[in-house]
Formats: C-alpha cells, structure tokens, sequence
C-alpha cells in the first residue's frame, strides 16, 4: 500500500476514544499524569489507551519509576518534551530521592521523546536502539508534531548517553533484572523488579490494544513472549493498555493469540493470492475488532507485515 494512501485511511479512522489513564487537557497542555504504586516505591504512570490525537496529547504510553535508596530509576520518558517535564515533576511530587538513572526501553518515539527534561541523568538503552533512535528521530518527530501540535513544542531529540547491561543488579532492597528480547522492534528490553514482583514488559506485551508492528518479526516476537510466560510474577506494564487487564500475564496470552492469529490470516491470505485491499475486507474476530485503536492500527498492521507473506508466497510459486 502507498504511503500516502496508508496515511490517509488512518486519519480517517482515526477515532478512537481513550480507554485507560487520566485525560489529558489540550486547553492547558497538562497532561494530568498520576503515579500509581503497584508496590512499595514501584509506581506506573499510564496513559489513554488510544491511538496517537490531539486529544491526549500522543499520550498512549504506559511509563513509571522505581524509588529505591540509591536514587530513583526512571522507566522510559514519554511523547514529547513536555511529558518529560511533567513526569519529573511528578516523580518530584512523589519523592525526595534524587534521580539515578533513565532506562528507555525500545526505539519508538514514545519511549524517549521525553529525554530533554532528563538531561542531567544517565540515560540508558540497548546500542540497537540507540542506533534506531538516531536513523528514525527526524521521521519520529514530524509525525508527532503533526499528529499533536502544541504539545509537541519544543521537543527534539536527546539519544541515550549510556549503554544497558542485562542482567541483575542491587538497587537498594530492590533486585532489578533487565532481559533484552526482539521481535517487537530489533531490541526490546524488559525490566523486572523480582523484590515486588513487577515486570515493566514494554513493547512485548499490550493490554486490550492492537500491537504496533513497524519494526516486527512476528516469530522472535511470539519466543519473546514465550519466554515471558514462564515468569511468575503478578503485576505486568505492557506497553500500551490497561495495567488492570494485564495481572499475572493476561496480556500477554492477549498478545500471543493476536499475533498467532495474524500470522495464520496473513498466511492463508497470501495462499489465495488476496491483495491488500481483499484482506483488509476479511472478518475479524470481535475479541480484536473491541480492542483500542483497532480500525487503525490493524490496518497498519496489514501494510507493515503483508508484503513479506506476498513475497514468501510468490517465492514459493514454480
């Protein structure tokens, strides 16, 4: 599909109403972030379960933040510089304990566009995704300021200055360890406080919401997630969606069942030589069609991945 044509059907689909999170307020650019402990000094921040509008100020981001006795480790900085301003002051609100580090978990703008307002803290992410970050900032940036205007003011990007180590390390009384998957984008980093059993799973997991695909290979995708179901823990930060939804791993069989499922359609599709437009007119199943931004983000879905089964199917043809 054209680009200008993917554009311009997603804008016109663009409709959908904020699901989880506080609604932000475009009369004053405040976007009324609040940290909900789900543990001691564990808090998420979450946002609207929506596409990226005006509306929520490209808010659709779930962050948050560890208190601990060496200082405050920070989990991702949100869409836009004034994001980041507003979630320090929140942090600031919470806590008096200074600022230790920031951890960005994935390449997508939503993850770092906050940086600015953390320029004074070690700002830490995978050497794929900084890469990633520096080839896809200026694209990043003109759709965001597209997308939401005055909320995007004065952001530009800030890289990470640091490299990420997984593994486990002693923050305080809190035994954070750091995984490092793909699938969803080239490198994917989840974060796990194993003390309050809270994993900050990023861009793996979504929660009653369609999974974005721009950067996605479905089958380390489903081995990440494989690898994340055998972990015992109850509390779960997907991404994008519902914290509430997510306990004890429910969004990530979400996400696995729609991923399955999108394989198998786009497979079949291929096999009877559908093109875009035929397989965008297939059914789906309603427990998707009710998730957030599904008349968008699925048609995204179909422009991002179906080529490559068009591709493998005509390979395939003597």
């Amino acid at each position: 599909m054209k680009p200008a044509l993917l554009l311009a059907l997603t804008l016109a689909l663009a409709t959908q109403t904020s699901l989880a999170g506080p609604a932000a307020d475009p009369a004053t650019l405040d976007y009324r972030l609040q940290a909900r402990a789900l543990a001691p000094d564990v808090y998420v921040v979450e946002g609207a379960n929506a596409d990226f509008q005006l509306a929520n100020g490209c808010n659709i981001i779930n962050t948050g933040f560890i208190v601990t006795e060496a200082g405050v480790l920070v989990i991702n900085t949100g869409p836009s510089r004034r994001y980041g301003e507003q979630l320090r002051a929140l942090i600031a609100r919470t806590t008096t304990r200074p600022l230790l580090q920031v951890l960005l978990l994935n390449q997508h703008p939503d993850y770092f566009l906050g940086n600015q307002a953390f320029a004074d803290v070690p700002r830490l992410a995978s050497a794929a995704t900084r890469s990633a970050m520096a080839a896809n900032a200026a694209s990043y940036e003109s759709n965001l300021y597209r997308l939401c205007g005055d909320w995007m003011k004065g952001t530009e990007t800030l890289l990470p200055d640091g490299p990420v180590r997984p593994g486990v390390q002693q923050l305080g009384a809190h035994e954070i360890e750091l995984l490092e998957l793909d699938g969803h984008t080239e490198s994917d980093l989840v974060l796990i406080d194993r003390s309050a059993g809270v994993v900050f799973a990023g861009g793996l997991v979504f929660s009653q919401r369609v999974p974005t695909t721009p950067h996605a290979s479905l089958a380390p995708w489903q081995a990440g997630l494989k690898t994340l179901a055998a972990l015992p823990y109850p509390w779960w930060v997907p991404s994008h969606g519902g914290v509430d939804a997510a306990r004890d791993g429910a969004a990530i069989a979400m996400t696995q069942r729609y991923l399955s499922w999108l394989d198998q359609r786009f497979r079949s599709a291929a096999e009877q030589g559908l093109d875009m437009m035929e397989l965008l007119r297939q059914p789906v199943p309603e427990e998707f069609r009710r998730w957030a931004a599904f008349e968008t983000e699925y048609l995204r879905n179909v422009a991002h991945l179906y080529p490559r089964y068009e591709q493998a199917q005509l390979l395939k043809t003597p």
